[in-house]
Formats: C-alpha cells, sequence, structure tokens
C-alpha cells in the first residue's frame, strides 16, 4: 500500500476515532452552563484538538503497525 493510501486511511480512522471521543466524553468532561461564553467555547475546542491529536497518533501508530506487518 502506497504512502498517500495510508495517510488517507489515517485521517478517516482518526477523524471518526476523534468524533466518537469528543462526542460521548465532551459532555461529561465540560460542565455545561446556562449561558456559554467564550471561556466555555475555548475549554471546548482545547478538548476537541486533543482528542483530534490523540486519535491522529493512534490511527497512525495502528495503521503502520497492521501494513508495516503485511509489507
Amino acid at each position: 500500500m502506497n504512502e498517500e493510501t495510508q495517510k488517507r486511511i489515517i485521517m478517516m480512522t482518526s477523524t471518526a476515532l476523534a468524533g466518537l471521543l469528543s462526542s460521548k466524553l465532551a459532555d461529561k468532561l465540560i460542565k455545561v452552563p446556562e449561558e456559554r461564553g467564550v471561556k466555555d467555547d475555548v475549554k471546548e475546542a482545547m478538548l476537541k484538538a486533543s482528542f483530534s491529536l490523540a486519535s491522529t497518533i493512534i490511527a497512525s501508530i495502528v495503521i503502520r503497525q497492521i501494513l508495516g506487518r503485511r509489507g
């Protein structure tokens, strides 16, 4: 499998993983006030960015390990 295909698989996997993690855990980790402010939006953005970073790293490791064993 070529490098471009691997990058696409990693991107799709990490996007799905980040979406699942952030939707399930963000509401549990962030207490949503009645009236949201900029501070609350920043917290949510940082949390989602962290999930995105972590899921990209995890997907990259998993995909490259799987493909490395085959090749």
